[in-house]
C-alpha cells in the first residue's frame, strides 16, 4: 500500500513546533512533501539564527515519518529563514590565491582584517582529493566523461569513487551497471555501491529510475551533503563529483561548501556550448577552485564505412577556448558509436576495452589531470599518492 501525503502530514502533527508550541504542520514549517518508493523527502523552514539549535526538530520529524506504516525510508532536511527586515550577509571578498588542494580548509580567522569570514570548506574523512566534472549544459557528455575519467585515474593506480550529485537525472547507476539499492550502516550512513573497483553514490539507487525528482534548492543541496558526508567511502585517493549541469543554486553551493581540489570543464566544440562552458569556469574561477582543464568532447566523428572523418558540431573551438583562457586542454573525445553502446550497457570503454582507441583517449585526458593535480599541490601541499611497483 502506497503511502499518500496526507498519511504523512496527520503523522507530522504529532511532533511539536519550537519551543513546544503547536505543531509543526499547523506552524506551516512543513515544505511540500515528495514520496517515491515509499521513502519521504521534505524540509522544515526554520529561523537561520536557530538552525543548528533546532536540528532535534528534524530528527523528531525523521523518526515520526518512519514509524508510518509502508514508509520504507524519511530525508528530512532544515531549511534556514531569512527573518523579515534582515539585509542579505554581503558576498565575501576572495581570499589570497594559495595552493589549492582538497586537504587545507580555512582557519577560522584566517581572513584578512576588515574582511568578512566565509564559510569553511571541511574535509570529508577519508577522502585524500575531490574534483568536479563539470557542464555549463546538458547534453554533452559529462557523465561519460566523468565515469571514464574515473576509471582512468584508478587505472593510474588510486583508490576512487564517484558520486552522482545530478539529482534530477542520476546516470551512474546506468554507466555503471549498477542495481539494487545501497546497505544502510549505523545512524543514516550508507555504504556506497561499488562496480569495476568504482565506490559509487547516487541519488538514482535511491529512487526508481523513472521517477522524477519535483524539489526545491534546499532539499538538493541537503540531499548532495548526505550523499557526500553520510556515506561509508574509506579510504580514497580520488572522489570524482559529476556535477549537475549548469551554474545553479546547487552548483554553487557544492562549489563553495566542498573542499574542491579542481574541476574538469566539458564542452562540445559549437558555440553554443561554449558559451554555457565559459559560465561553468567563471562560476569556479568565483568560488577559487582552479579549473584543471577543459575537455571536447563529441569533437569528429570517423565514419564506420570510409574512415573519413567529419566534424559534425565544428572543431577546436574547446581548444581554442583553453587557449584563450590560459588553462590546459585535456583532449578530444570523439563522438563514436562504441563509447555510447558501451556507456548505455553498464560497460564503459575504460572498464572493458581499456587497449581500445577509445579507452585510450580518456587515459590521457585522466593522466592529465593527475599531473596537473600534482602541480597545484606542489606548493607545501599533500601531493597525489606515488605509484609503487613491489
Amino acid at each position: 500500500m502506497s503511502v499518500s501525503k496526507e498519511e504523512v502530514l496527520a503523522k507530522l502533527k504529532s511532533v511539536k513546533g519550537p519551543d513546544l508550541e503547536g505543531n509543526i504542520v499547523d506552524l506551516g514549517l512543513v515544505s511540500e512533501i515528495f514520496i517515491a518508493d515509499d521513502k519521504v523527502y521534505f524540509s522544515l523552514t526554520v529561523p537561520a539564527a536557530r538552525a543548528q539549535e533546532l536540528e532535534p526538530l528534524r530528527e523528531a520529524a525523521e523518526r515520526a515519518t518512519k514509524t508510518i506504516p509502508g514508509v520504507k525510508g524519511a530525508m528530512v532536511a532544515l531549511t534556514a529563514s531569512k527573518e523579515a527586515g534582515t539585509a542579505a550577509p554581503s558576498a565575501p571578498r576572495p581570499a589570497p590565491k594559495q595552493a589549492p588542494h582538497a586537504h587545507a580548509p580555512a582557519q577560522p580567522g584566517s581572513g584578512q582584517p576588515g574582511q568578512p569570514q566565509s564559510k569553511a570548506k571541511t574535509d570529508v574523512p577519508g577522502i585524500a582529493t575531490i574534483i568536479a566534472v563539470a557542464s555549463g549544459k546538458g547534453g554533452v557528455g559529462k557523465s561519460t566523461t566523468a565515469v571514464n575519467l574515473a576509471l582512468g585515474l584508478q587505472a593510474t593506480g588510486l583508490r576512487v569513487g564517484i558520486l552522482d550529485a545530478d539529482i534530477y537525472g542520476p546516470s551512474m547507476p546506468r554507466l555503471l551497471g549498477i542495481s539494487g539499492r545501497p546497505q544502510q550502516l549505523e545512524g543514516r550512513v550508507l555504504k556506497p555501491m561499488e562496480n569495476y573497483g568504482l565506490k559509487v553514490m547516487s541519488m538514482g539507487f535511491l529512487v526508481d529510475e523513472e521517477t522524477a525528482m519535483i524539489w526545491r534548492g534546499p532539499m538538493v543541496i541537503s540531499a548532495l551533503n548526505q550523499m557526500l558526508r553520510e556515506v561509508a567511502w574509506g579510504e580514497l585517493d580520488v572522489l570524482v563529483v559529476d556535477m549537475p549541469p549548469g551554474t545553479g543554486d546547487a552548483q554553487l553551493t557544492m562549489a563553495q561548501n566542498v573542499p574542491l581540489a579542481g574541476a574538469v570543464i566539458v564542452s562540445t566544440p559549437q558555440d553554443l556550448a561554449l558559451i554555457d562552458a565559459r559560465k561553468g569556469l567563471n562560476m569556479f574561477n568565483k568560488v577559487n577552485v582552479p579549473v584543471l582543464g577543459i575537455v571536447e568532447n563529441m569533437s569528429y566523428f570517423i565514419c564506420p564505412d570510409c574512415g573519413g572523418r567529419h566534424d559534425i558540431f565544428g572543431h577546436g573551438g574547446a581548444r581554442d577556448e583553453a587557449e584563450r583562457i590560459g588553462v590546459p586542454f585535456l583532449g578530444e573525445v570523439p563522438l563514436a558509436m562504441p563509447i555510447r553502446e558501451t556507456s548505455d550497457a553498464g560497460r564503459p570503454v575504460v572498464a572493458t576495452a581499456a587497449d581500445g582507441p577509445h579507452a585510450k583517449v580518456y587515459l590521457e585526458i585522466a593522466a592529465k589531470v593527475r599531473a596537473r593535480l600534482e602541480e597545484l599541490a606542489g606548493d607545501g601541499g599533500r601531493a597525489m599518492p606515488d605509484i609503487v611497483f613491489e
